[in-house]
């Protein structure tokens, strides 16, 4: 059985096959999931699984460079913004208009996870980033000025 505490099989397959810079959406249940995107529907009922628990258990699973969200989050679900913030503490956080999430992101996205909640302007977009301290750990490379900060929170040093 898998150590890792992500037990479903599809979700793991998808982050296993996320890149540098590809960005996953985890979403409510009623986001409009463009017919050609890759879709891992966990929903059930109504709030199950919620994004929370999604979220929480890609953290662990997941690195998250950039996390994105509606820019209309701060004012109309400020809950669900202080739980993303506090997920992705480490990650780069860029607001986003809602509509643009909707429309141009969902086409961009390649992989798009529906859970059952009923957050709104809860779709959460979340960019692939690298392993950065075992990225450049090998003699002789330079860790670039623009990952620098990032070496040092993923060791713990920030």
């Amino acid at each position: 059985m898998n150590k890792n505490q992500l037990l479903n099989s599809e979700l793991s397959y998808a982050i296993a096959s996320m890149g540098h810079g590809d960005l996953m959406i985890v979403c409510d249940a009623g986001f409009p999931i463009p017919s050609t995107a890759w879709r891992i529907d966990l929903a059930i009922v109504p709030d199950v699984p919620d994004l929370e628990t999604v979220l929480t258990a890609i953290s662990g699973a997941f690195i998250t460079e950039t996390v994105s969200y509606a820019a209309e989050m701060a004012e109309n679900n400020p809950p669900l913004l202080a739980k993303v913030q506090r997920l992705f503490a480490d990650s780069d956080q860029q607001p986003i208009p809602h509509a643009q999430i909707l429309s141009e992101m969902a086409a961009k996205a390649k992989v798009i996870v529906r859970t059952g909640a009923f957050d709104p302007w809860g779709n959460i977009l979340l960019y692939s980033g690298v392993d950065a301290p075992t990225w450049f750990a090998k003699p002789g490379l330079k860790v670039p000025e623009v990952y620098q900060k990032r070496v040092a929170q993923m060791q713990g040093k920030s």
